[in-house]
Formats: structure tokens, C-alpha cells, sequence
């Protein structure tokens, strides 16, 4: 839990989950750190079968994450450890004084568990979803022709998704994880593909004469916008995952690169009325379009966050592209990166983009980028599940 103090201070109650002999609950300690630090953390050796493979998978969650600096027990606030049997991880995070602070039972592989134990420890102590076992998908040219591919939000378990020896871009996971929808030209010309990825099936869901593109799942995944032209022009759309489709809107333009509110009731997207593409805010059930002040003359690619604070997009300077990230409630846009197509990680704080035909991940609280995922051909059109 955090409880804001000030404007730069954090207090982290910590929940002791250690009780006296009278069954009351030990008194919980409390840590108080700046708003720009991370909290002091250790580590120690799982025990178990499979206890050396989860210590790994822990440690590189909690550093990924942002919110933790893995130290020695000595110098750390706090001690992550616990015994696994094979099956289930009994997890837990005390402070020096043996009260508990985290303490849950995972089960699964060795990754699983470490991934759920991590990001148990993410939202206890901050807050915040952690991004610990998420996925994404991307376009990559390894093969020669664009194909989609699958990895772990680090970059790592890549699996080539996609088969179609044609051209496979524009994916999206659905919020869950569960579903992928992309556009494909196996027909000869621009679908939108349902894959299901638990068992590998895969239905062409939208499939109107034109261009059918772009599809951004909804929050519950029940839905996608994206752009059609069955009706002539390239308009924003809402389908069903059985392909029936609801116009919002009605414009002389090009919509393109919808992105869902966190309720579902909103959409922002990016529109060309060919002076330049914008962004604009519209209802999701239609009506008329209102353009957002970004503070630059080329926009594209929106993403918004699933806080709802925060959207990321493309800005074009200078014949470049970069990624730009503004406040939705007025704090104005800034440029955070070189790059395109930024999409939002579970926790609204970190981002992945392409630059280069390499995937980058970037923590937009503290600036520190790195690779993910390169040696594809080209890497791009990066989406992440939530």
C-alpha cells in the first residue's frame, strides 16, 4: 500500500503476515523512501529441486521491474526466500526481524512460480501490477517476409507464430494474453486473423471487401476497433470477434492505430485529413471525433496506458520518428526515445518500441532503455499483453 506524504515521498506499509501467540497481528514496519528511489531488496536461495532456477528467475523479475534494487541481506531493507517442493512455492518477504511482509503459495514451472512470487512483491510494496510473466508479439522479417512472433516480455522463449509465407503485420494480444489478432495477406489482400493460442487456432474474423487492418483488442477482450474501407474510405470501426462491425466514424480522412481506454468507453486514434496526422479522442459506441493537443505537428501509433494517465504515441521531426509519452490529465508530452510503435507494459511505466528493426524496452520513470529482442531481420510493431 503507499500512502503519498508528500510530493516526493513514499510511505510503504508493509503487511505483516506474522501473528503473536495471542493471534493478533505483529505491528507492521514502515519504509520510507524518495519517490525516485527503489527499495532495498535481497534475495536468498530458494530452497527445493527447483529452488536455484526460481532464486534466478526472481532476481531478474525484481531488477526488471524497476521498483527494487537487489542488494546483500546486510545493506537490503527487506529478504525475499522461501522453499519449494517441486509443485508449489510457499514465497515469502521479511523484514530483519523475521515479520512478514509478502507470503503467498505459487504453483506451476520453476518460472511460473518465480513470476507470480515477483509480481506479488511488486503490488504489495508499491502499488503497481507487475510485468513478470507478460507477453508480447511482433513483425519480424527473418524469414524473409513478415511473420509474427511470440516471446516473454524480456525478449526471451521466442516462437515464430505465423507461417504464412506472405505478409502477417499490424498483431495484437488481447489484454489476457490468451487471443492474438493480426492482418494477413494469405487471401491475397488485407484480413484480420483471430489466433488462439492455447491450442493454435486460427479464423479470419474480419473480411469485408477493402482493407480490413489495425485491430486493437478491448480491455475484456470481446471486441477490436480497427480501420475498414468496405464503405469506400478508411474509417474506425468496432467488430465483434465474429466480425460484425459498428462505425464511429464518418470523416473525408484516414483513421488508423486505435487504442482502448482502460474502461472500454473511449478510443484514441490517429487521423489524417492529409495536412498531417493527429490524435483524436472519440466515444467508443461513435460520435464525433476530438482532436487531442499534443504540442506537435506529426502524430501516430498510440498507446494508451491501463492506468489510464498516460499515452504513449509516435511524433515524426525532422523526417525521424520518435516516441513521445504525454499526461492525459494536462501535464503536456515529451519525447522519451528514438523509435516507433510504442506500446505500454502491464505497470504503465514501462514501454516497448522498435528502433532500428530492434525491440527496445524502456522504464519511462528513470530513462534506462535496453535490447529485448534483435537478430529477426527487422523487429517491429511490438504489442504486450496486460
Amino acid at each position: 500500500m503507499i500512502n503519498t506524504h508528500s510530493a516526493r515521498i513514499l510511505s510503504i506499509s508493509l503487511l505483516a503476515l506474522a501473528f503473536s501467540p495471542l493471534g493478533r497481528a505483529a505491528e507492521a514496519p514502515v519504509i520510507t523512501v524518495s519517490k525516485s528511489d527503489t527499495i532495498a531488496l535481497a534475495t536468498q536461495l530458494i530452497s527445493g529441486p527447483d529452488g536455484p532456477a526460481i532464486t534466478k528467475y526472481l532476481q531478474s523479475d525484481l531488477a526488471a521491474c524497476g521498483y527494487f534494487t537487489i542488494s546483500s541481506p546486510a545493506s537490503a531493507s527487506l529478504i525475499a526466500g522461501g522453499s519449494s517442493n517441486g509443485s508449489e512455492l510457499d514465497g515469502k518477504v521479511t523484514d530483519h526481524s523475521g515479520r512478514a511482509a509478502v507470503a503467498g503459495t505459487y504453483s506451476g514451472n520453476a518460472r511460473a512460480k518465480a513470476d507470480a512470487f515477483a509480481n506479488d512483491i511488486v503490488q504489495t510494496l508499491t502499488g503497481n501490477k507487475g510485468i513478470a510473466g507478460s507477453r508480447i508479439a511482433f513483425a519480424a522479417t527473418r524469414t524473409g517476409r513478415k511473420e509474427i512472433y511470440l516471446a516473454d516480455c524480456g525478449g526471451s522463449d521466442i516462437q515464430q507464430l505465423t507461417h504464412d509465407n506472405s505478409i502477417s503485420v499490424g498483431p495484437s494480444l488481447s489484454p489476457d494474453g490468451g487471443k492474438l489478432a493480426y492482418t494477413g495477406y494469405k487471401a491475397g489482400y488485407a484480413d484480420i486473423y483471430l489466433v488462439n493460442l492455447s491450442n493454435g487456432s486460427r479464423d479470419r474474423i474480419v473480411k469485408y471487401p477493402g482493407t480490413n487492418s489495425g485491430a486493437a483488442f478491448s480491455p475484456n477482450g470481446d471486441r477490436i476497433a480497427c480501420t475498414l474501407s468496405k464503405d469506400g474510405n478508411p474509417e474506425l470501426y468496432v467488430c465483434g470477434l465474429n466480425g460484425s462491425a459498428h462505425r464511429l466514424t464518418h470523416t473525408p480522412g484516414i483513421e488508423s492505430s486505435p487504442t482502448w481506454s482502460p474502461g472500454g468507453d473511449e478510443i484514441i486514434y490517429s487521423y489524417d485529413d492529409h495536412s498531417g496526422p493527429q490524435l483524436y479522442r472519440i466515444s467508443a459506441s461513435g460520435g464525433s471525433g476530438q482532436r487531442l493537443s499534443t504540442g506537435f505537428n506529426y502524430c501516430t501509433e498510440p498507446d494508451w496506458s491501463p492506468d489510464g494517465a498516460k499515452l504513449a504515441f509516435n511524433v515524426r521531426e525532422s523526417g525521424s520518428f520518435s516516441v513521445a509519452v504525454m499526461d492525459l490529465h494536462g501535464g503536456g508530452a515529451r519525447v522519451v526515445a528514438s523509435g516507433e510503435r510504442p506500446v505500454w507494459g502491464p505497470d504503465s511505466r514501462h514501454l516497448i518500441y522498435s528502433d532500428g528493426g530492434v525491440l527496445y524496452m524502456i522504464d519511462v520513470q528513470t530513462g534506462r532503455k535496453k535490447a529485448i529482442v534483435g537478430g529477426l531481420g527487422r523487429a517491429t510493431e511490438p504489442t504486450w499483453s496486460r
